[in-house]
């Protein structure tokens, strides 16, 4: 599948990623929101967390939304944001995991912009949601 490729180049371009995930509503389908491409094979298919549906439906962006959750064994900065086409319209969500072994005040502008920087960079290689459906070239 063309997203799982780019999801494989993104993960071999930027070593600073511990994942990166795309999400949505698979086609013909409607308001089943999963994961349908990364890094976590294992976890396609599966249902997508409410901050997750709301970046998709109300394109917001979340920075680390897991600042509560402690116990996480792997230290690490998230960023959700909308994921876009080539013409620029919101399509779906990505998520974008950092390492972040030496946490700083600055991480929350720091991996923001990254998050922002590789997503746009992303736009011009998918020319629509279906796309991303796709079987791999």
């Amino acid at each position: 599948m063309y997203a799982q490729v780019l999801s494989d180049r993104i993960m071999a371009a930027h070593p600073e990623l511990l994942s990166v995930t795309f999400h949505g509503v698979p086609p013909n389908m409607t308001k089943v929101y999963t994961m349908f491409a990364g890094s976590y094979p294992d976890r396609i298919g599966n249902a997508d967390d409410p901050d997750d549906i709301d970046v998709t439906t109300k394109g917001i962006t979340i920075v680390d939304p897991r600042w509560h959750r402690t116990n996480d064994t792997v230290k690490k900065f998230v960023v959700q944001t909308p994921l876009r086409d080539a013409s620029g319209a919101n399509i779906g969500l990505i998520v974008y995991a950092f390492k972040n072994d030496s946490p700083s005040k600055d991480d929350e502008s720091k991996y923001y912009a990254a998050a922002l920087s590789m997503r746009d960079a992303l736009e011009k290689d998918i020319p629509s949601y279906a796309a991303l459906f796709e079987p791999a070239k």
